[in-house]
């Protein structure tokens, strides 16, 4: 049974069709599908309360949930910006990183040292050790594990 004192989610046809496609793909980040079905739930008439307990969420997340669609509709649910600084390395830098890494050699050498890839690229050495983790390469030779990392 809805609840009377809160206030009516009503769908477009276009809006029901693009949450039920963030809910059935694959591919949608599991936050944006958990959003999307508890608007779906919302929109079919049901109280916060039960609401919360048949998606096993609590009160709160709904009402946050729904308060944010009714406000921004479809446009709130994706993620927000995260707070902080943001990044001062660019893709480009960390494109230079890694093609650097894979494809030369630096003379007197084997292998890049961090910080003289960072002397390189124009970058300090935490930047560097970064997009490594980030592109999925691995440093140094072979590992001896039963489940060897991919090298690039």
């Amino acid at each position: 049974m809805a609840d009377t004192r809160l206030e009516p989610l009503v769908l477009t046809g276009d809006e029901r069709r693009t949450l039920e496609n963030w809910v059935r793909r694959r591919s949608t980040a599991q936050g944006l599908a958990l959003r999307a079905r508890i608007v779906l739930a919302c929109a079919q008439g049901g109280s916060n309360v039960a609401v919360a307990a048949r998606l096993g969420v609590s009160r709160t997340t709904v009402r946050k949930w729904r308060t944010r669609f009714l406000r921004d509709r479809l446009d709130g649910l994706p993620d927000e910006p995260r707070p902080g600084v943001p990044r001062t390395i660019t893709d480009a830098q960390v494109e230079e990183v890694v093609v650097r890494t894979l494809e030369e050699v630096p003379a007197g050498a084997t292998h890049w040292s961090k910080r003289e890839l960072a002397r390189q690229v124009g970058i300090s050495s935490t930047s560097v050790h970064r997009p490594g983790g980030r592109s999925g390469c691995s440093r140094g030779g072979p590992r001896r594990s039963r489940f060897p990392r991919t090298r690039c």
